[in-house]
């Protein structure tokens, strides 16, 4: 009898801890998430005055995606631009490749890192020595794996520096077949919809250096990357988590802005790569640290709580209302954030990804710190 009455009241308790649960993701996708899908694409004036821009781009043996994918962006529909390629201590023909495409496209500059022997350094010094390098006071940067989406990439981000000093874009991986390019989209497409839900909501928190901008002046006003000049990784997601703030941040989202990159295809790699950017999260700001830490502690103990109780709830309305509630408006919200963003073909996985995404995140964290971390 007392064995019941206990038990009546854990379940009890555990479902009232599972509805607060419920109530904060609910919070998160109604207040925050959601507001992706109200970002709207800001339509091109041709008659505004352009800025003109440097885009700088780091590249360690890199050859091939340069010959393959620079003059996507030297063909860019832009009135006055240049491409700084910094070749950081290549081994292959990258040099080769620079001067050869030089020939063709004047503004197409250059410059390079010796190798020093054992001296290592990520690619936080490539990217301070080509905004040294940059002419110009707007700095968009991309990747040399990267292949912009449209001619008009440049004015998409260039156009919202009329009242803002840095912008995010959009920086989505390509689908190829298989079950690992599916779950890589999905990542990518969950950690936008933080970043940019979060900037339209006043807290802008990181970007993704694959499709970034920022004025010259920001960078140097704020001593670029040095407070983080250690970390191999936080190029582009701790340094905006520094200088961010409500007012001067801006949101490209429209198709003709995204830069695609080829996506791992193999865990292991992919799993490398994650890993390197799990590890910069314990340098974000406190409130920042706090909010993205809420939502994945109330994702997980919503499914985990859930999971339990089911066996035990499974006629309680209470139960099954704030189960359902919370399922039906992640799938929704993770629907329209995949249409705003052009990801097609994850519909069928959003709530399996959704349900593993942080135990899938906590496995790379613990693998990763017993991984030899790569400055490259």
């Amino acid at each position: 009898m007392f064995s019941a009455i206990y038990t009546k009241y854990i379940i009890e308790i555990l479902l009232a801890i599972f509805a607060g649960m419920s109530a904060i993701q609910v919070f998160y996708y109604a207040f925050f998430y959601i507001r992706l899908w109200f970002i709207k694409p800001k339509p091109l004036n041709e008659s505004s005055p352009w800025p003109a821009v440097s885009i700088i781009v780091a590249a360690h043996n890199e050859s091939d995606n340069l010959r393959a994918f620079l003059p996507s962006i030297l063909e860019q529909d832009y009135p006055e631009f240049e491409l700084i390629v910094i070749n950081d201590r290549s081994e292959d023909d990258t040099d080769t490749v620079i001067a050869q495409l030089q020939l063709i496209y004047p503004n197409l500059r250059s410059t390079f890192i010796k190798d020093k022997g054992k001296l290592e350094h990520g690619k936080k010094l490539a990217l301070t020595l080509g905004v040294k390098a940059a002419k110009y006071p707007i700095l968009l940067l991309t990747d040399a794996d990267c292949q912009v989406s449209d001619k008009q990439w440049i004015k998409q981000m260039a156009q919202h520096f009329t009242n803002a000093e840095i912008v995010l874009g959009y920086g989505p991986y390509m689908s190829l077949p298989g079950l690992l390019n599916k779950w890589i989209r999905f990542e990518t497409l969950s950690i936008a919809m933080h970043y940019f839900s979060f900037a339209k909501a006043g807290v802008p928190y990181m970007g993704v250096g694959r499709n970034l901008a920022y004025t010259k002046s920001i960078f140097e006003k704020n001593r670029g990357v040095s407070s983080h000049a250690y970390l191999s990784s936080g190029d582009d997601d701790l340094l905006i988590n520094q200088i961010a703030t409500p007012q001067n941040v801006a949101l490209s989202i429209d198709p003709s802005s995204f830069v695609y990159s080829m996506p791992e295809t193999t865990f292991k790699f992919w799993l490398r790569q994650k890993g390197r950017h799990l590890s910069t999260f314990k340098f974000y700001k406190p409130l920042h640290q706090w909010l993205l830490f809420g939502e994945l502690f109330s994702r997980v103990s919503f499914y985990a709580l859930g999971f339990f109780l089911i066996p035990f709830l499974w006629q309680n309305p209470t139960f099954w209302l704030a189960f359902s509630l919370r399922i039906i408006l992640v799938f929704v919200v993770l629907t329209l954030s995949a249409m705003r963003l052009k990801e097609k073909n994850l519909f069928s996985f959003l709530i399996v990804f959704d349900f593993v995404q942080p135990f899938v995140n906590f496995f790379v964290f613990l693998s990763y710190k017993n991984t030899k971390r790569r400055k490259w």
